[in-house]
């Protein structure tokens, strides 16, 4: 009898991975199946996916009930539906609650595409999946960076310092502008347009230049949203 139990005990141990693998595969499609429900206005399809009492975030910071969802309509006729497609999937399976995440590329147009991290949790009823949780950001992306002149670069170069004691130093070393914070280390700066800079990785939070009157540059606004700061140039 222990020989049996065992001998089913190892068996089922050993079935554990490849039931998870099977669920995360399955729901791979079912997220795609519901991504591409949403532009198309399918509410119908993505309500079939969704738990009745779905706590659902979307890109903008929204709630949204599984009533909203359903209540989805088709665009107008001849409006473009461009196609979401779900990469960079994960997946954990933790008995009858999976938690996946992945990120869903939209296609803007060549070479134009915007891109979502999205979170979800899905529970097992019955034989179905239904997702009861959904959180999604949208993932910021750099603009193109245009490349300045070396006397252009020079401009930049100085000391800026803010009333809240944040230091900014720029400095033209090479064809690039590096800036350090706080005698940090030095990052490279690229340069969106003509005063404005942002740092690879954060094109999000640009630096724009200010100039007087006679051209010359003065400090440069920090944007940060509602956390923006305003620095003079010292030296």
């Amino acid at each position: 009898m222990r020989l049996l139990l065992s001998v089913a005990l190892l068996a089922s141990i050993a079935s554990a991975p490849a039931v998870a693998q099977d669920s995360c595969g399955f729901l791979h499609k079912q997220t795609q199946a519901f991504s591409d429900a949403g532009p198309r206005g399918d509410g119908a399809a993505m309500a079939k996916m969704l738990d009745p009492d779905v706590i659902f975030f979307n890109e903008t910071g929204e709630k949204a009930t599984r009533a909203d969802m359903a209540g989805a309509t088709p665009p107008a006729a001849g409006a473009p539906i461009r196609a979401l497609t779900t990469t960079d999937w994960d997946c954990r399976v933790y008995g009858d609650v999976a938690v996946t995440s992945f990120i869903d590329v939209l296609e803007q147009g060549k070479p134009g595409e915007m891109k979502f991290r999205s979170v979800e949790t899905w529970r097992k009823e019955g034989v179905a999946w239904k997702m009861i949780g959904s959180e999604t950001l949208t993932l910021q992306q750099d603009p193109d960076p245009v490349v300045l002149e070396g006397k252009a670069l020079d401009e930049y170069a100085g000391r800026y310092e803010a009333g809240t004691g944040m230091q900014f130093t720029f400095a033209h070393k090479g064809e690039e502008l590096v800036a350090s914070l706080n005698g940090g280390a030095e990052t490279a700066q690229k340069a969106q347009a003509r005063d404005i800079f942002f740092t690879p990785g954060h094109g999000n939070t640009p630096k724009v230049f200010r100039r007087s009157d006679d051209g010359k540059i003065i400090g440069f606004i920090y944007l940060r949203g509602k956390n923006s700061v305003v620095f003079r140039r010292v030296v």
